[in-house]
């Protein structure tokens, strides 16, 4: 498996039947390590959503039809709520729907456990999925990750015979589906996908790059890093051995994501996470965001996962409201476009200059030439932001600067690249390539 095009979801590590491989941490994010001579089989190539997974072909053997809407794949239902306990929704990172759902499956033993994902494992500046048999262990992974986590090494370690339900984002869930489709024994014992909708992940150098522009020094460890500290949006809230305590708005941090957004953020055609059974994302809106408290939009993509849902409901469990399906999306217009427009062109033009980029099988079947136009702008600003000249620049701004300002100017580039980037959007569809 090349490095060039892995984006790290551990899917070919659990492939390797010698059980010798393994994902290594790396500024870069998780990469697979394999031992001398590991020969992996066909599926770790099929599988692998560095290369790109053939997505109509997944729409045909996991829904038996391509997906009602180009843009957010396949709907059951949509809505808009919370958990109906107050402290499951305090401690999720938008309404603590996933959480809520987790809890639910394990309590009424319809799993054995819920594999998650758990910023501080083994360290505070990491992450790793973790086997949470307890509900005390899924609601201590209730909160946001946004740097990549590799997920899928660990299905040569689910124990035989048990149930579990997974949280993946988009590539990851792909990747497993392709796996299931192909029977392999242990993903097949996932019974249930949950996914937030991914816009960007950060690699993690991007923390500590945060730290040392707040004049922490490296001798002065950090102890602990929540992404989404407070009440919902949240704040990136980070504690070191000295006793500092650095918070940052959400809506203030996203300046590091021109500097550290991954690849495969970049890459990736899905926003919406269209292969899970509960697709979960922020409820961005002026009437719940004054609301406060924590909103989600919440997918349902099985029949087996919207009786779940409908049953929370009548128990309290939920407090969640039916929305429209297109209205839903104007929520996430702006990355819904960033995804399915923006990574096609992305990827197209990585080729043509000779680079590695992941071909899902699929096209837009008109892209306007002022969204391409669009497009030069954004991946120019990525491209400089990359650089180690533009991240030393960066370390030397103070966050109470650069925060505000940055804000400003993505309000302004959403303001004025809206009509662009919505135009279109409404008719989106894809052309399913031939070969």
């Amino acid at each position: 498996m090349r490095r060039a095009i892995c984006v790290g979801c551990g899917a070919c590590v659990a492939l390797d039947a010698s059980g010798r491989s393994a994902m290594e941490r790396t500024a870069t994010g998780p990469k697979p390590v394999f031992a001398p001579g590991t020969a992996l089989p066909e599926l770790a190539w099929d599988a692998c959503p560095g290369k790109g997974i053939d997505y109509p072909q997944l729409y045909l053997d996991h829904y038996g039809r391509m997906p009602d809407s180009w843009l957010v794949g396949h709907i059951v239902a949509t809505r808009t709520g919370y958990a109906g306990d107050p402290s499951v929704r305090a401690r999720g990172a938008s309404g603590g729907v996933t959480t809520a759902v987790l809890l639910h499956l394990l309590q009424s033993g319809r799993i054995d456990a819920a594999i998650v994902a758990r910023q501080g494992v083994p360290a505070p500046l990491e992450a790793s999925p973790v086997i949470a048999s307890t509900a005390e262990e899924i609601l201590d992974a209730a909160q946001s990750v946004y740097i990549p986590v590799a997920m899928l090494d660990i299905l040569s370690r689910l124990e035989p015979g048990k149930r579990y339900a997974i949280t993946l984002v988009p590539e990851q869930a792909a990747a497993l589906r392709r796996l299931q489709h192909s029977g392999h024994p242990q993903a097949q014992q996932i019974d249930y996908v949950l996914g937030p909708y991914t816009g960007t992940a950060l690699y993690p150098a991007a923390i500590d790059s945060f730290v040392r522009a707040h004049g922490v020094a490296k001798s002065d460890p950090v102890t602990s890093l929540e992404w989404r500290a407070g009440e919902w949006p949240g704040y990136l809230e980070i504690k070191t051995q000295s006793g500092k305590v650095l918070r940052s708005k959400k809506v203030y941090y996203n300046f590091l994501i021109p500097f550290f957004v991954t690849r495969a953020s970049l890459q990736s055609m899905d926003f919406a996470n269209e292969f899970c059974d509960l697709s979960v994302g922020d409820a961005w809106s002026p009437a719940f965001e004054a609301q406060g408290g924590g909103h989600s939009v919440v997918v349902t993509r099985s029949a087996k996962m919207e009786a779940l849902v409908e049953e929370m409901i009548a128990a309290g469990a939920l407090v969640l409201e039916r929305e429209d399906d297109l209205k839903a999306t104007e929520m996430h217009g702006h990355m819904i476009d960033f995804k399915k427009r923006g990574g096609f062109i992305r990827n197209q033009w990585r080729r043509k200059i000779g680079l590695a980029a992941p071909d899902y099988g699929m096209e837009p079947a008109t892209i306007p030439p002022s969204r391409k136009i669009a497009e030069l702008v954004i991946s120019t600003l990525f491209v400089i932001g990359s650089t180690a000249p533009a991240r030393f620049v960066l370390r030397q701004i103070p966050e109470s600067v650069i925060g505000p300002v940055f804000n400003k100017l993505r309000l302004s580039w959403k303001k004025a690249s809206k009509p662009t980037k919505r135009k279109g959007l409404a008719d989106f569809r894809m052309i399913v390539d031939e070969e």
